[in-house]
């Protein structure tokens, strides 16, 4: 390192990177170039020996694990391709819902932007299936993943996303699996979609997690992330999704043979090659699809954490595996056989893998850190701390000890052969840590001190929860040694506790004046056992024994009433370790984790600020493997440069080299206090409904229609029709009378029915419908049963209702008695989006940081004010509509999901006004009358305005007001503050009056007197 770098953070986490620190023989010089970050990676080579090196090493090594760097040239260039294919955000060559998907994606005026490392993994799946070799101009790089793919895969489809730990890789699956599945939903023969998905995980941890995937879970990033524009959510509930762990691809042994001795087995068996107790490959997959069904579509695989997943090769001659090497190649073989078997008799379209750190293993057969040669995109971890997306790792770069290495830096080369491998016969007492492994602690634990007070002045008055320290150890042994040493331990005598000793870091001490602390603060986990769903040890259940008494009982006391037997211990520990950092779950007031081997992936605790690794780091690889559990940022604010601000996770022990700093740490912004806003119960009156559309067409009707009633005959309902009563007797007993129907029909309602059928039978067919005539035949209808229809004395409209063949011949009376006329006018229709046609003001419940008003006058509980401090115009508006007597109800469009359509330049836009404005009905109608506004003030940014205007006015407004079946529309602009009061109650008037505010006339298919006199006549 030949500098201090004083602010990592170079780029927006919203755009491309197009600025990055150079890093020399030495690491990083300090010195800032142009452009992207070329994607590469670290290549291990030998370990030259120090002082005896026969050659200098061109390219830079790493000292602490004999690696060098190698640009990936595949990666590289598709980079370039896809980076020319979005200039200009048109993305020629896909489909119409895929380019709505990647604008929406894209746009950098949402309030939940999606970051670039998310958009860039999703574009680059989405430009290899449908873009790269089918649109001029971009190679088909299919053409150079599938000769890997046949080498390291069985020619199994793979294409691997290599995204920094913290980035998202969750988002880019949600990503995916809408934008596949929309795509099917509106093209279903296209071979390139489906709706079919599998997600694989590696562990319960990562499979419980990744339920936010399912559509129908509360907390689905589909909306929470605001990933699907508003039109297309409808088409989602078609996605069909297993989530499951790598273990379910074991084959299961029938229940028969469950408990027989292995010799029996053997006898059963006998000389046949197939097991007849054990699951056969065909039927594992269909237990692990079975919620798919039984369609015969290919599905997509999502690999999490996929470097799990590889086909290891045959290790050289001489060279042998460790225990933990076998069972990594064990599992990579389970997970790689249950893809092939799935391949070979479901058949798989493609499998996206996403990792941090998608390389070969070491025992793989491959050089450990030997990138996936079918990895398509990267954004690594420098790219990610350049743009702020996760805490810089800060390591130790220098101390005073008098020899070369710096201690800290490489702990386990002073302390790794002073600590035990394997558990001592007697129980050991007064334990004292290495000196450099004390020495460690204690001044890790001195800059905790310091991030822990932050927390107490600054964050936890917003109801943040404390920064967390872990610390990563070699075994059992060695964890449950320095667990006790920072935690505390019981002092027993005979079996019997006497006492409880305090540890040695008083901030993450469990003992506290002599006594145990309720709810500990530092927990001891084993993740491996944790995940394997297997159960704990027993060994290390007696280990954990305090702090699982104590969760249990803290489990009791947020739970009343509930059964704590029921829930095992092991179940107990997990719900704990995967709740650290989380408001109001059992993890939240954890300070420390001291964990056996690496934390699980997957773990997201976003608090982490100290970082201890007490065992040997071989490669890069690994290093990345466990500082990425820390790496997750808890403050997502930008600053005034639309950056995010720096955050630290100080790390010891792992000698893994970024940038290092020793400037002061300006304090990440505190969050801004977030407000829920959401339709409340008690205020459905206020519901305002509006019609979702996706565009609108001009249609040329062949004739025109009107009721001639001159030539309808007469229809009686009277003692001719059908028995209003029924009395039944038996022979014998009592006898029942049958009243018939109470209900009284309204006319409107008999003629909404008969209209319907009129239009079902007469007008539409499977290629034309025409729902624009069935106000036209509504009122038809109601003056063909005022005028036409005679009823008896006690007979009532009912009969029309009830009775199916009477409306049946009643509408056909209907039908004679209209005259047909030709009329070329041409008619706006209104497109409504057919997976999701109506939206309403009850469906919004979202959080936000923006400023807000409470309402009134409104279903939804604020109105959220746009702009960095609000929004004074919008404000005023909404003071002006709370108090204006006409209003009913309004809204702010915020999360609402009404947008207008519209063209400008030859592209689709969406335009999404500020406000809706349902009036008080007038005496005679019976329909909603309902204004749209807009806030035109000087934060507004300049875009196309008059195209949203004139299209909100004369095609939205026309065209919903001709269909009839949302009322009437009308729009209005705001532009003077001093004015709202006036315009407003103007615009009121206008809309009852039918005014062209409405739309213009020569488009609607009523008139009215104020629409006549607007066109002239």
């Amino acid at each position: 390192m030949t500098g201090t770098i004083e602010n990592p953070i170079l780029n927006s986490p919203y755009e491309q990177p197009d600025r990055y620190y150079e890093i020399g023989p030495q690491g990083p010089t300090g010195e800032i170039k142009d452009g992207r970050r070329p994607s590469e990676s670290f290549i291990p080579i030998a370990i030259t020996k120090k002082g005896k090196a026969q050659f200098q090493q061109g390219a830079f090594d790493f000292d602490a694990t004999g690696e060098r760097r190698e640009k990936n040239t595949l990666i590289n260039e598709i980079r370039r391709d896809i980076a020319k294919w979005r200039r200009g955000g048109d993305y020629a060559g896909v489909t119409p819902i895929t380019r709505k998907l990647l604008q929406h994606w894209a746009d950098s005026k949402r309030e939940n932007r999606v970051i670039f490392a998310q958009r860039e993994a999703a574009e680059t799946a989405i430009f290899l299936t449908e873009v790269a070799g089918r649109t001029h101009g971009y190679t088909d790089w299919r053409k150079r993943l599938e000769p890997q793919n046949k080498a390291h895969n069985d020619a199994l489809p793979r294409a691997a996303l290599k995204m920094a730990t913290g980035s998202g890789k969750t988002v880019v699956m949600a990503m995916l699996i809408a934008w596949q599945t929309l795509n099917k939903v509106q093209s279903p023969r296209d071979a390139r979609f489906t709706n079919r998905f599998l997600i694989v995980a590696p562990g319960i941890t990562i499979r419980d997690r990744l339920r936010v995937l399912l559509p129908e879970d509360p907390e689905n990033y589909y909306d929470l992330r605001d990933l699907i524009p508003t039109d297309l959510k409808g088409g989602l509930e078609h996605a069909r999704i297993v989530i499951t762990n790598y273990h379910a691809f074991q084959l299961k042994d029938a229940k028969e043979i469950r408990g027989v001795a292995k010799n029996t087995r053997l006898l059963l068996k006998g000389d046949r090659k197939e097991d007849a107790f054990r699951e056969t490959p065909q039927a594992m997959v269909s237990r692990v699809l079975r919620d798919l069904g039984t369609d015969k579509q290919q599905i997509v695989v999502f690999n999490d954490e996929a470097h799990h997943c590889y086909q290891d090769r045959p290790i050289p001659a001489g060279e042998k595996l460790d225990a933990d090497e076998k069972n990594a190649n064990e599992e990579a073989r389970v997970w790689f056989k249950g893809l092939q078997a799935i391949a070979k008799h479901v058949g798989i379209k493609q499998v996206f893998d996403l990792s941090a750190t998608p390389f070969y293993l070491k025992g793989s057969g491959y050089n450990e850190g030997y990138i996936f040669p079918w990895t398509v995109s990267d954004f690594s971890l420098m790219d990610a701390i350049e743009s702020g997306i996760v805490k810089v790792p800060r390591t130790p770069v220098n101390d005073d000890a008098d020899h070369e290495l710096v201690t800290y830096l490489r702990l386990w080369d002073f302390v790794g052969d002073k600590l035990p491998k394997r558990a001592a016969k007697g129980k050991v007492d007064h334990w004292l840590p290495p000196p450099e492994l004390e020495g460690a602690l204690r001044s890790l634990h001195r800059s905790y001190e310091k991030a822990f007070a932050h927390w107490e002045s600054e964050l936890k008055q917003y109801g943040e929860t404390p920064p967390v320290f872990i610390v990563v150890c070699p075994n059992t042994v060695v964890s449950k040694l320095v667990y006790d040493w920072i935690a505390g331990e019981q002092v027993t005598e005979d079996g019997e506790v006497i006492a409880h000793k305090p540890g040695n870091l008083a901030l993450l001490s469990n003992v506290v004046d002599g006594q145990p602390l309720p709810r500990p603060r530092t927990i001891l986990i084993d993740s491996a056992q944790l995940e394997s769903g297997e159960g704990m040890k027993a060994d290390f259940k007696q280990a954990a024994g305090a702090e699982i008494a104590a969760f249990k009982a803290e489990y009791r006391r947020r739970n009343p009433g509930a059964d704590v037997e029921k829930i095992t211990d092991d179940e107990l520990l997990r719900e704990v370790m995967n709740t650290v950092g989380k408001k109001d779950k059992l993890g939240e007031q954890v300070r420390c984790v001291v964990s056996v081997s690496m934390l699980t992936e997957g773990w997201d605790a976003n608090t982490v600020t100290h970082i201890l690794g007490v065992r040997a780091f071989r490669s890069q690889l690994l290093c990345e493997q466990v500082v990425g559990r820390g790496l997750r940022r808890r403050s997502y604010a930008v600053n005034d440069d639309g950056h995010f601000e720096a955050e630290y996770a100080n790390v010891y022990g792992i000698p893994f080299q970024f940038i290092s700093s020793d400037k002061p740490i300006k304090d990440p912004l505190p969050p801004k206090p977030v407000q829920q806003v959401a339709a409340l119960e008690g205020r459905e009156h206020l519901r305002i409904t509006f019609p979702k559309l996706t565009g609108y067409r001009v249609e040329l009707p062949d004739e025109e229609i009107w009721l001639d009633l001159d030539a309808a005959t007469v229809f009686e309902i009277g003692p001719n029709t059908v028995p209003r009563w029924v009395e039944m007797q038996g022979v014998v007993g009592s006898g029942e009378r049958e009243r018939g129907e109470d209900r009284v029909y309204r006319p409107k309602e008999v003629a909404f029915a008969l209209a319907k059928r009129v239009l079902d039978t007469n007008f539409n067919t499977v290629d034309d419908k025409r729902p624009w005539l069935f106000p036209r035949l509504v009122g038809m209808c109601k003056d063909w049963i005022e005028q036409r229809v005679f009823l008896a004395d006690g007979y009532d409209l009912g009969y029309l209702m009830t009775i199916t063949e009477a409306q049946a011949e009643a509408a056909e009376k209907v039908w004679d008695a209209i005259t047909r006329l030709a009329d070329r006018r041409g008619r706006l229709r209104p497109m409504l989006n057919r997976f999701d046609p109506q939206g309403s003001t009850g469906d919004v419940d979202f959080p936000t940081r923006k400023a807000t008003v409470p309402t009134e006058k409104s279903e939804v509980s604020h109105v959220t004010l746009d702009g960095k401090d609000g929004n004074t115009w919008e404000q005023l508006l909404a003071a002006e509509l709370e108090l204006n007597p006409n209003v009913v109800a309004y809204v702010k469009n915020d999360h609402l999901g009404f947008t207008i359509p519209y063209v400008h330049k030859g592209r689709t836009h969406s335009y999404f006004p500020d406000f809706l404005v349902r009036l008080k009905r007038s005496e005679d109608e019976e329909f909603d009358r309902t204004l749209i506004v807009e806030v035109s003030g000087s934060q507004k940014s300049p875009g196309p305005t008059q195209a949203k205007a004139t299209t909100a006015r004369d095609s939205w407004c026309a065209s919903v007001n001709n269909h009839g079946g949302f009322g009437r529309w009308g729009y209005v602009e705001m532009t003077n503050p001093l004015e709202f009061k006036t315009r407003l109650a103007e615009a009121i008037q206008l809309l009852y009056d039918d005014a062209p505010i409405i739309g213009d006339p020569d488009l609607l298919d009523f008139q009215t007197e104020s629409l006549r006199s607007a066109r002239g006549a």
